[in-house]
């Protein structure tokens, strides 16, 4: 299915219907809403009668447009975009990477649109954590090409990042901004995370405030956070905060 948000983008989706409060999963930078914990998750709430929402990005998967075309003010618009006219009513947001990025910026500008969140080695402001490592070689690129590339451990070829994405980063901190979040919140973060560090979860935790926020770390577990006992984690956080 496509939907079409109000800036004339094109969003690939699919939408299970059932019981609130729904489910709606952000999937990661350069991933999809076909990914191994974005379809667990929808057999878990196919199983459970409950409604999911799961949708592509802009320049993500089958939605319109190249990654490198946009930056996370852009998305976020999708996100609000196709939540909005596709899960109404109470939701629990479900974010991974990127898209806990973008979760946690639709938590924190609307508490109480959401029934819960979970975010599963969330990224929030990855960008300026990228900007404070830069080279010289990077700044200039930056500057005289328009975008830096990094190899990628996940696709063929190199991550394109563009300068929008850097712009529209730094417009839309999650630390840069108190962080209230009233909802039950569960944070999931791996050791051996190499793409966000076991820092930058204890810095979200230690940033947020709220009355039921917790942070589980899982020793040895990566970015990718899809083995069969860490997806039971995230499907075990989600129960939490629908019955908190």
């Amino acid at each position: 299915m496509i939907h079409a948000t109000l800036k004339g983008r094109k969003l690939a989706y699919d939408r299970s219907e059932g019981q609130g409060p729904g489910i709606v999963f952000l999937h990661g930078f350069r991933s999809d809403r076909h990914g191994t914990k974005a379809l667990d998750l929808e057999r878990w709430c196919r199983d459970d009668g409950r409604a999911m929402l799961r949708f592509d990005l802009s320049g993500h998967g089958e939605s319109g447009g190249r990654v490198e075309d946009f930056g996370t003010g852009d998305w976020l618009e999708d996100a609000r975009d196709i939540i909005d006219a596709l899960a109404p009513g109470p939701q629990v947001l479900v974010g991974s990477s990127l898209g806990g990025w973008m979760a946690l910026l639709l938590a924190r500008e609307r508490p109480d649109r959401w029934a819960g969140l979970v975010t599963i080695a969330a990224a929030p402001d990855f960008t300026a954590r990228m900007q404070r490592a830069f080279t010289d070689t990077d700044r200039n690129d930056l500057e005289a090409r328009g975008f830096i590339t990094r190899p990628s451990d996940y696709a063929e070829g190199d991550y394109v990042f563009s300068r929008r994405l850097f712009d529209q980063g730094a417009q839309n901190s999650v630390f840069g901004a108190p962080l209230h979040l009233p909802m039950p919140v569960r944070f999931l973060q791996g050791t051996a995370d190499e793409d966000v560090p076991m820092a930058d979860a204890l810095a979200l935790l230690d940033h947020a405030t709220g009355k039921d926020i917790r942070l589980t770390l899982v020793k040895n577990a990566d970015h990718r956070f899809s083995a069969p006992d860490q997806l039971a984690l995230i499907r075990a956080a989600v129960t939490e905060v629908l019955g908190a």
